[in-house]
């Protein structure tokens, strides 16, 4: 289970061109139905190459070893345009992280919206507390092993978001329900199954 969850948002268009004489209507039929076909095909092969790219960004993430439970890096990619999003706990992470994405191949462009979280003694506290919670739990003790867990607790003044992917919603709503009662003004439950983050992937493959 990988710990970068994120989107490949694939959204190309194709120009379709139009006769420019007045053929009869079979070969008007004959040019719409190449013509669909090719741009079937074109953008068939442009969201191969993006989504290729995502996926080694997601490697490039992944393999980023300053990375912990309390940051959480999203992922683009539109025709090699790619757009980072999430929040890492110091400035250098964010910088880091866009210089190896850069370096993948058929990678255009790189719009860094990463976010720093503020420096807080009150936040660190609720990270460590919720996590232990959390990871100390006997259902979660296989992901607590894993080099990158894939459960992000990630705090911003006091506001506690749960991130990444579990197995199933039992655990979903387990994790959200030992986050609680550390005294977090908020707690969101963003986490997503590994069947939804499945379906989802399959779903942009196909469309």
């Amino acid at each position: 289970m990988k710990s970068l969850i994120a989107s490949a948002f694939v959204s190309l268009f194709v120009l379709a061109g139009a006769p420019a004489s007045a053929a009869t209507s079979a070969e008007a039929s004959t040019f719409a139905q190449g013509a669909t076909a090719d741009k079937s095909a074109v953008k068939q092969e442009a969201q191969r190459e993006d989504l290729q790219v995502f996926n080694d960004i997601a490697n490039q993430v992944n393999r980023y070893t300053q990375l912990t439970i309390f940051d959480s890096i999203s992922a683009g990619v539109v025709d090699g345009k790619v757009q980072l999003t999430g929040w890492v706990t110091m400035p250098y992470k964010r910088d880091d992280l866009e210089k190896r994405v850069r370096k993948v191949d058929g990678v255009k462009s790189v719009d860094n919206k990463i976010g720093v979280l503020p420096v807080s003694q009150f936040d660190d506290d609720l990270r460590f507390r919720i996590a232990r919670a959390i990871y100390s739990h006997s259902s979660f003790w296989n992901y607590a092993m894993m080099a990158n867990p894939p459960i992000r607790v990630v705090v911003n003044r006091g506001h506690v978001t749960l991130e990444g992917v579990v197995n199933s919603n039992v655990e979903r709503m387990l994790a959200r329900s030992l986050a609680s009662g550390f005294g977090a003004f908020e707690v969101k439950n963003e986490l997503r199954t590994d069947a939804e983050v499945r379906d989802a992937m399959e779903g942009r493959k196909t469309n």
